[in-house]
């Protein structure tokens, strides 16, 4: 029996999303050969090779991420109005993807919570990454950034009020090593850098004072992607840091850390969730849409 149409393109974008045969499989409780027989038909149908197939690896062609990114939003609507059929009335039935960087967790957590009480049967999966996110290529209906980092033609929500970066460091390091005065002086210091989870490279600390700007390629014998335990090597005196204001709030009301170059803390917007415009009328992400006006810390 052949696979229908929609089938097939459900299974395609599932093997994109997922880069796996076998997964794409697990996630639709179907088998692998089926999966590879649905795709293998589709691109006869399409006449185009949508995936670049090897023993090791799954890859997307040009072609197939113009199918992912022109279908995908519209099959996920699709087979959510299905499931929502099901549901009773007034009742909202589905399944909401978001991508959000760690630093938006405690800001989305409320959102998060209040919205399952309203919707337990909308189910929600959070991916949680720093890593710059592609929502539509990589099946997410929305996500969460700093405004800088969300694309001119989506939709954006406010979540937050603005923030700063600042450097902090702790009281026994500044004690030894001085305060420095200007950005350029972070270059004699210890400082505990992380990579950015998009390019690989260590990140420059970003600072500001009226219009000039600074980004100094900031350096120390730490690196390190947690950044838990970058305020801890922080407070123990290890060095300097790069942090989010909101995220060290309780090691500067008690002393543990000091801000160091305040004067040049840049200010960012805030957090933002974001979707595109097309896929407004989704049920799920419509009904979280309004959770997060009401819900949100500071949403304007």
């Amino acid at each position: 029996m052949k696979t229908p149409l929609l089938s097939q393109l459900q299974m395609f974008l599932a093997v994109a999303r997922l880069r796996s045969f076998s997964g794409a499989a697990r996630e639709l409780s179907v088998s692998t050969a089926a999966v590879s027989q649905a795709v293998s038909r589709l691109e006869k149908q399409l006449r185009v090779v949508l995936l670049t197939r090897t023993t090791r690896s799954v890859t997307v062609t040009d072609a197939g991420r113009r199918l992912v990114e022109e279908a995908g939003p519209g099959i996920g609507q699709a087979l959510a109005a299905l499931t929502t059929v099901s549901a009773q009335p007034g009742e909202a039935v589905g399944r909401l993807r978001l991508s959000a960087p760690r630093m938006a967790v405690p800001f989305i957590t409320p959102v998060l919570s209040g919205f399952r009480a309203r919707h337990p049967r909308v189910e929600v999966e959070v991916v949680i990454e720093d890593r710059f996110v592609d929502i539509v290529a990589e099946g997410y209906d929305a996500g969460v950034r700093l405004t800088e980092a969300i694309e001119r033609d989506m939709v954006q929500l406010r979540l937050t009020g603005a923030f700063r970066f600042v450097v902090v460091g702790a009281p026994s390091y500044l004690a030894r090593h001085g305060m420095p005065q200007r950005p350029e002086e972070l270059l004699r210091h210890e400082c505990i850098t992380f990579r950015s989870q998009t390019t690989g490279t260590l990140y420059a600390w970003e600072l500001e004072r009226g219009r000039k700007t600074w980004r100094v390629p900031a350096r120390g014998g730490m690196v390190t992607g947690d950044s838990q335990l970058m305020l801890s090597l922080a407070e123990a005196g290890a060095g300097l840091v790069y942090a989010f204001e909101p995220s060290v709030q309780e090691q500067l009301r008690t002393g543990r850390l000091k801000v160091v170059l305040e004067a040049y803390a840049p200010t960012v917007p805030g957090f933002f969730l974001y979707f595109p415009s097309r896929a407004q009328r989704s049920g799920p992400l419509r009904l979280f849409v309004e959770a997060a006006r009401e819900l949100a810390p500071k949403a304007a």
